[in-house]
């Protein structure tokens, strides 16, 4: 069956210029297309999508989904190096879980500044994100 490129965008729920870049970055196979120049995908090519997606989410880099995406191919032979990059991973959550506390905390400072302020004063949370270095604090 040939699937549009919308189709296959609703079907794995990303936008069509999505898959344009990855068609661009060489992470999407160049469909065939018609004599009339529309692309035409199989099937696959929302399980393609997917696996793209879902690895993103993951906190896999596209360079890094690239690289997964040439290890699928070979199969068996591909598992210790995709644990091997999993377990990578695994070792980064710690870190991006400290960011994400202190992230937490900055935006807590940052609603109880616009709570405190009078209603003549300029907004806090908009002063701050015009000054970068505040945001460390």
């Amino acid at each position: 069956m040939s699937l549009s490129i919308s189709q296959v965008a609703t079907a794995a729920d990303v936008n069509v210029q999505t898959i344009r870049y990855y068609e661009r970055r060489g992470l999407f196979p160049t469909p065939r297309r018609t004599p009339a120049g529309y692309r035409q995908y199989t099937d696959d090519a929302v399980t393609r999508l997917r696996f793209i997606k879902h690895a993103q989410e993951l906190g896999f880099s596209l360079h890094e989904i690239e690289e997964l995406l040439a290890l699928r191919v070979r199969h068996g032979a591909a598992c210790d190096a995709v644990e091997r990059k999993t377990r990578g991973k695994i070792d980064l959550v710690p870190h991006r879980l400290r960011h994400l506390q202190r992230m937490k905390r900055t935006l807590e400072r940052l609603a109880a500044a616009c709570m405190a302020r009078r209603p003549t004063d300029d907004c806090p949370i908009l002063e701050v994100l015009e000054d970068h270095d505040d945001l460390s604090h």
